[in-house]
């Protein structure tokens, strides 16, 4: 099939998107609306019970959000009708066979008519619980393949990962893939299947103990962490999910699979506007609590390059792979990231962090204002444990022996206790990231991006080399994660 600017891509076609309700998904949603209002149908799989749930999903999650403002400007009262001939709401589980789609009339229709597959169904906490994070992350991606398998019409399989998997201490990792029987360090046999009956054989070994939930939940969040630790991966996400980049690697040669990776995702560079964003990302922990005033220390070389990728820019690489893509190619990894083409290091992005927060203070809900002194970097872990048994352990240590007797006592133990607590959790989820020398290659991505029409650059730019991160810290990221924080704040008091 010949090469077709992104526009004309999607013309007439079918897209089935996974994981719909994600971030990056509904910018990828109103992206694909705004450039291409000729595309035939997009059916976006969100996890609900029925029919009536997952409309009622995609109403108040994806349509009524701010994002589509401007297409809703564009078709004023007709926005709705329109919306909703190109929008088709399934609801399903990627976890399950067939997507857990009950309707096999429907299922079917959707198989002979899907050109387009983007997978983008996970669940991205660091420190998920073992089976949750081996069901979506790892099988949802045999299942995406099982379904991809009977579409009559598939043109292309988008499978978003994470450029995390690669991660080593130190060193330019390439945009190669993950195999199955290799853990990453080379030093153990993985075998998926294996792991699998690993994590039931624990879950039967806790519910036949009479183990609580709390406890249930607890050991298989401590399981999934020595796993991934056993085999050579930082956590339970990047861990499955890599298992789940094995999986697709094996079908690479008889279904048209295409993997992105993208580093770090922050708040949109330009599109729809600046600064949209959606949760608290990896970063993003560390910026609040920072400015909050709850997060003091935090193990980070300063010199270390963070790798961030606007949402938007993610969103654009997405449709230039979908796109742009040579079939049949052995090539079909692309990273995307900042540490190559414009790299910005932990030192420079605290310094910004620190003069936003200077010039404009967190207003807590009592109208308290935090200040906030220059961030306390520890370059390793070691010293990290030390300076927080100083300043958290040894205190909380002194005010036991001397007895809590008042009411304020209790307080301010309990303020630091938890502090310290934080403090701890977010670190040690966090610190293979902020100490580490790794750099992604991105010449796969870079060459696709030289195939690209003048026309679609400006459709969709994805070349991170033109970000001013200062600027866009200054003015666009930051702001926009308070602004999303104040949200949350407010709508939780209600």
């Amino acid at each position: 099939m010949e090469l077709a600017g992104v526009a004309e891509r999607f013309h007439s076609r079918t897209v089935l998107i996974t994981g719909a309700t994600g971030f990056i998904a509904k910018l990828l949603v109103e992206k694909i609306l705004r450039l291409q209002p000729g595309v035939k149908r997009l059916y976006l799989l969100v996890r609900a019970a029925d029919q009536v749930s997952a409309n009622r999903r995609v109403e108040s999650e994806i349509m009524q959000l701010p994002i589509f403002q401007p297409l809703r400007e564009k078709y004023q009262t007709h926005f709705s009708s329109w919306f909703w001939d190109k929008v088709f709401p399934l609801a399903g589980d990627v976890s399950l066979k067939n997507f857990g789609i009950g309707d096999a009339r429907l299922a079917e229709d959707i198989r002979k008519e899907t050109n387009i597959i983007v997978h983008m169904a996970a669940t991205v906490n660091f420190a998920e619980r073992y089976d949750t994070a081996l069901a979506i992350n790892t099988m949802g991606v045999k299942h995406m393949i099982d379904f991809a398998s009977k579409c009559t019409n598939l043109e292309l399989v988008l499978l978003v990962s994470t450029a995390y998997v690669n991660l080593m201490k130190q060193g330019i990792m390439m945009e190669k893939p993950l195999q199955q029987w290799r853990s990453y360090d080379g030093r153990s046999d993985l075998d998926i299947s294996e792991e699998m009956a690993f994590k039931d054989e624990k879950l039967k070994e806790l519910v036949y103990n009479n183990a609580s939930e709390r406890t249930i939940r607890h050991t298989m969040k401590k399981i999934g962490a020595q796993r991934a630790k056993k085999f050579g991966w930082a956590n339970a996400y990047v861990f499955t999910k890599a298992m789940g980049e094995m999986l697709a690697y094996e079908q690479n040669s008889r279904l048209p699979i295409v993997i992105i990776r993208p580093s770090a995702t922050t708040s949109t560079w330009k599109e729809p506007f600046p600064g949209w964003i959606e949760g608290a990302k990896a970063i993003d922990t560390w910026i609040t609590n920072y400015g909050k005033g709850t997060l003091k220390f935090f193990p980070t070389d300063v010199a270390t390059v963070i790798d961030i990728v606007p949402a938007d820019i993610v969103v654009n690489a997405m449709l230039c792979i979908i796109s742009y893509h040579p079939q049949g190619t052995a090539d079909f990894i692309y990273q995307i990231g900042s540490s190559m083409s414009n790299p910005i290091k932990l030192g420079q992005m605290s310094q910004t962090t620190y003069k936003y927060f200077s010039q404009i203070p967190f207003v807590g809900a009592k109208g308290d204002v935090v200040k906030v002194k220059q961030p306390n970097f520890l370059a390793t872990m070691a010293s990290f444990y030390e300076t927080m048994d100083k300043h958290y352990k040894m205190p909380l240590q002194d005010m036991l022996r001397r007895g809590l007797s008042t009411t304020e006592d209790r307080h301010i133990y309990n303020h630091l206790k938890r502090e310290y607590d934080f403090t701890v959790a977010v670190a040690e989820v966090y610190w293979p990231f902020t100490i580490s020398k790794t750099r992604f290659d991105d010449s796969k991505m870079q060459n696709l991006m030289g195939m690209v029409t003048e026309r679609d650059r400006e459709l969709i730019p994805c070349n991170i080399k033109f970000i001013n991160w200062d600027k866009y810290f200054m003015e666009t990221h930051i702001p926009g994660v308070m602004d999303y924080e104040s949200r949350e704040l407010t709508r939780a008091r209600l």
